[in-house]
């Protein structure tokens, strides 16, 4: 059994920050490219980053670049996103996933990853 639990979430003023982690059971991720989501209400769930296996290499959406990081501790099977000068517009459910696909495919869609958390939420105020 597969599972992806993340931890972290809750209310911040806008301009502060959080941690969310996202830690993985049953099967070891770490050669997995692994990554953020996160749906606000009314609207489609969203990109927000992703990282290889390796942790390596780590791409973001234009809307987080520079306030977001993302990272993992293979070695704890968990991986984190450090989100900095959170803003009202950030505020959502955040989601982890992960693949067991190794080589290219598109890092940002929904339907290129298997298994999926259950979500935390997010809430920046103004």
């Amino acid at each position: 059994q597969v599972q992806l639990v993340e931890s972290g979430g809750g209310l911040v003023q806008a301009g502060g920050s959080l941690r969310l982690s996202c830690a993985a059971s049953g099967r070891t991720f770490s050669m997995y490219p692994m990554a953020w989501f996160r749906q606000a209400p009314g609207k489609e769930r969203e990109f927000v980053a992703t990282i290889r296996g390796s942790g390596s290499n780590t791409y973001y959406a234009d809307s987080v670049k520079g306030r977001f990081t993302m990272s993992r501790d293979n070695a704890k099977n968990t991986m984190y996103l450090q989100m900095n000068s959170l803003k009202p517009e950030d505020t959502a459910v955040y989601y982890c996933a992960a693949t067991p696909t190794i080589g290219s495919f598109d890092y940002t869609s929904v339907n290129s990853y298997r298994y999926w958390g259950q979500g935390t939420q997010v809430t920046v105020s103004a």
